[in-house]
């Protein structure tokens, strides 16, 4: 399983809140997994250079047509900027249609605690998928 381990792209204060968002998508067949793991790179590389990021991670298991993201942001606005800057749009939007399946969470956690963990970046996903919340 391909692992980008989490990179701090900044220190935030000790005493500072992150925002924090998981996701996890899955591509509709093998042939869109090369292009969807060369456009997460991409994004990834992005994530570095992006205001307001503090660190990401990914997790790619391209058997399973699935990849997972985990970032923590300054704020809210920080990370939909990133999402609304190029290229992280236009491959968002290139990759729509070879998506079979996305889920979403978000939560504050204090800065101090960054890394977040995979397992309850993991933990929250299921519950969202389980949910719709």
């Amino acid at each position: 399983m391909p692992t980008l381990r989490w990179t701090t792209v900044s220190t935030a204060a000790p005493d500072a809140e992150a925002f924090v968002m998981a996701s996890r998508f899955e591509v509709r067949s093998f042939k869109d997994v090369p292009r969807f793991f060369l456009r997460s790179l991409a994004a990834w590389k992005q994530v570095s250079g992006a205001p307001g990021a503090y660190g990401a991670s990914l997790i790619a298991q391209p058997l399973k047509r699935t990849f997972w993201t985990l970032s923590a942001w300054e704020d809210k606005d920080a990370l939909y900027t990133y999402a609304r800057t190029e290229p992280h749009r236009s491959i968002m939007t290139g990759l729509r249609p070879t998506m079979k399946d996305s889920t979403f969470a978000f939560w504050q956690t204090p800065a101090a605690d960054l890394p977040v963990d995979w397992t309850d970046a993991r933990r929250r996903l299921a519950e969202q998928s389980r949910t719709g919340a």
